[in-house]
């Protein structure tokens, strides 16, 4: 049973990844990117180093451009990130050999997450599974759990090496002359999995 698994080399899609996999899925990752930045290659090495498939989808710059642009009006990257998220699942949805589709967004989460008409929306329009293994997981859990499987780099987004949406979004504010800390939070940490804390860990 392969899964298609949306993929940032962080904490949360890395232990959504190993649920899956407990599960008894054969778990495919994927890193969206719009080829303005190679940041994709920090998700693969996470992904090489848990021992995980990888793959990067290359999504459309038109759709991070809108995404740039939302940002610049709401002030605040909320709408833009789940206006990436949405399309990212919804092109990998739509690919023929693709069944079901994943991704780490938990409970405690506000965006990027589905709710339950655009989640039922999802699965019936490309008929997939949509699976999220972190749904009912609040953030203590997921730190609790993560810290015994997984060896964490911990920083502040601005200056952590990761392959999440933010990291072109940021690109393209720059190039524009806008300062990404006027719309993103100015102390925000983010992590990034680097390994097992032990050979293949169990919990």
């Amino acid at each position: 049973m392969e899964v298609y698994h949306l993929y940032s080399g962080g904490k949360d899609s890395s232990l959504a990844a190993y649920i899956l996999e407990r599960l008894g899925y054969e778990v495919k990752l994927v890193t969206v990117n719009f080829g303005v930045l190679d940041s994709w290659k920090y998700a693969r090495e996470t992904a090489q180093s848990l021992g995980f498939e990888h793959e990067v989808f290359f999504l459309d710059r038109k759709i991070l451009e809108k995404a740039t642009e939302m940002c610049i009006n709401d002030k605040h990257p909320n709408n833009a990130i789940q206006f990436i998220h949405e399309r990212a699942l919804e092109e990998i949805a739509r690919r023929e050999d693709v069944e079901r589709v994943s991704d780490g967004t938990r409970r405690d989460d506000r965006v990027p997450l589905l709710d339950q008409r655009k989640t039922r929306s999802l699965e019936d329009r490309f008929n997939v599974q949509y699976i999220r293994p972190l749904l009912g997981l609040g953030y203590k859990t997921i730190r609790e759990l993560t810290d015994r499987l997984f060896i964490i780099e911990l920083k502040e987004s601005e200056k952590l090496e990761k392959s999440d949406y933010e990291v072109e979004i940021r690109y393209l504010l720059r190039e524009k002359g806008i300062d990404p800390l006027t719309i993103f939070p100015k102390r925000h940490l983010q992590s990034r999995v680097l390994g097992w804390k032990k050979e293949k860990a169990h919990l």
